[in-house]
């Protein structure tokens, strides 16, 4: 059957469109100046927030992202899989591994670093399911490979597909609005298309605001650890700002010259790591780990998917399942974006495998490497992992190479490998911001990107400054309730317009 939509619009706004512009500077810079002159006030409003949504809404998050698997392995295994993102003669811009490592380094990154290993110690030292079959150590990998796994992909997958097809393939903006089309009509380009594009620009900068903080607490521990560097805020401030200088001149650069180059660096930089961690660490333990977690996550996923729900703690909610939930659906329009901006001329099941399933699994390896280490010498050897992951979340993963041989040189290798992941996301997610307030234009004006990457620098430090990592989690979480309803209504209309076309 052939689509409905027959237009081939005019691109509404040359280079910038003034009103989601403005607007979201406005929001961006009221929240700064809120947080730095109430800053007291601030964190209590921050833990309100928080309690509010996890007792309220944690639901909508709950339910939402099982939606979004579900509704991804439908189009995977559909008569909707051959259709191209583009137009029937495009061909991909990419190769697989270029494709793959900006994917990768966009949609995971610094976040991935972080809590590789904490998360693993955490479960295992305070597991969350009392009556579960499973030995701690296996529920502890199961768990973190459900946050880490295919709901995460999921959410990215369903911005980034509707982007993908509305804009390649129907000629429509490469902005969030254009997927409400089939819903909205002409009405995209009026109030409700901007508040759509509005709300992704905040939700975008406060995902990316939230990696960009955790990746400047870990970066300062790696300084620590090799040079006793002092841990504290102002160290973490300097870091954003040197790092968010780098990430300015990479989206100033472009996205083949800068972004991509950095992203392929960043893999090649990350293969090697893992590859050290896998020889001097415990490699049997490992295998096994990665093996018993498939098992258990394929096994327990949808269990895992209601469990947190209805029996977790709310406080246990609130600092991982709905954090991570809130966290992936912030960074959606970003990740998106991103994905779908770099993906044109592939097939609608080839999207999906490629960015689904192999992200997933490199995923899983990273956790089974690094959280399968700290296990073992926690098991095994008695090194106090847990004690210091409880003492300092950001220290774990460099508390863990200790115990390893060559500890310096990993260590080295592992801060200049956060480094990078630091910069890829701070600089991709300027090129989407940019984007979207550029009107969907690809090629945004340099002033434009300079500033929204100085912009994300500085609402990450401000995060910091106002409550540290709950303030970065309630940031995650507060931008994601609002585009979780707005994901929904993205993939009806991608529906509706795919039943359209065949």
């Amino acid at each position: 059957m052939e689509s409905k939509i027959k237009i081939q619009p005019v691109l509404f706004f040359k280079k910038t469109n003034p009103t989601v512009f403005v607007i979201s500077a406005i929001i961006m810079l009221g929240f700064t100046l809120i947080a730095i002159w109430f800053a007291e006030s601030s964190k209590k409003i921050f833990d309100m927030v928080q309690s509010t949504i996890v007792k309220d809404f944690s639901w909508v998050f709950t339910i939402s992202t099982t939606l979004f698997l579900l509704f991804i392995l439908f189009l995977l295994f559909s008569r909707f899989g051959r259709i191209r993102l583009g137009q029937p003669d495009d061909k991909p811009e990419f190769g697989y591994t270029t494709w793959f490592a900006m994917m990768f380094s966009a949609g995971m990154g610094i976040g991935l670093v972080f809590w590789s290993i904490a998360e693993p110690i955490k479960h295992f030292t305070n597991p969350p399911i009392a009556d579960s079959p499973l030995s701690p150590a296996n529920l502890a990998i199961g768990i973190t490979y459900f946050h880490w796994g295919l709901h995460a992909w999921a959410v990215f997958m369903v911005v980034g597909l509707s982007l993908a097809y509305f804009s390649f393939r129907k000629g429509l903006p490469l902005t969030i609005r254009s997927c409400f089309y089939p819903l909205l009509g002409n009405k995209i380009y009026g109030p409700w298309g901007h508040a759509i594009d509005i709300f992704a620009v905040v939700g975008t900068m406060f995902g990316v605001a939230t990696s960009l903080g955790l990746g400047a607490m870990q970066v300062n521990s790696g300084l620590n650890f090799l040079g006793d560097c002092p841990e504290t805020k102002m160290t973490q401030i300097v870091l954003i700002g040197l790092i968010t200088a780098c990430a300015t001149v990479s989206v100033v650069l472009g996205l083949e010259k800068g972004i991509s180059r950095l992203s392929y660096f960043n893999i090649c930089l990350s293969i090697i790591l893992v590859a050290f961690i896998f020889i001097l660490g415990p490699t049997k333990f490992i295998l096994q780990t990665f093996g018993n977690g498939m098992k258990d996550y394929v096994s327990n996923v949808f269990y895992f998917s209601y469990w947190s729900e209805w029996v977790a703690k709310p406080n246990w909610q609130a600092s991982w399942t709905i954090f991570y939930w809130g966290w992936w659906i912030a960074w959606a329009p970003f990740v998106g974006m991103f994905i779908a901006r770099i993906s044109r001329g592939r097939t609608l099941r080839e999207f999906i495998i490629g960015g689904f399933f192999a992200p997933v699994l490199a995923t899983f390896i990273w956790l089974s490497v690094f959280g399968g280490t700290a296990l073992y010498l926690e098991i095994f050897e008695g090194a106090p992992i847990a004690k210091a992951v409880s003492a300092n979340v950001s220290t774990a993963l460099f508390e863990t190479l200790a115990y390893l041989p060559m500890e310096k040189f990993t260590a080295a290798l592992s801060t200049l490998v956060i480094v990078t992941f630091f910069v890829t996301s701070s600089d991709s997610g300027s090129l989407v911001i940019d984007i979207l307030t550029a009107g969907g234009e690809q090629d945004p004006p340099r002033n434009q990107r300079v500033f929204w990457a100085v912009t994300e620098g500085v609402i990450a430090s401000v995060l910091l400054l106002a409550g540290g990592l709950q303030a970065l989690q309630t940031a995650a979480i507060a931008s994601g309730l609002p585009f979780a309803l707005i994901m929904i209504g993205m993939c009806f209309a991608l529906f509706k317009e795919l039943r359209n076309e065949l």
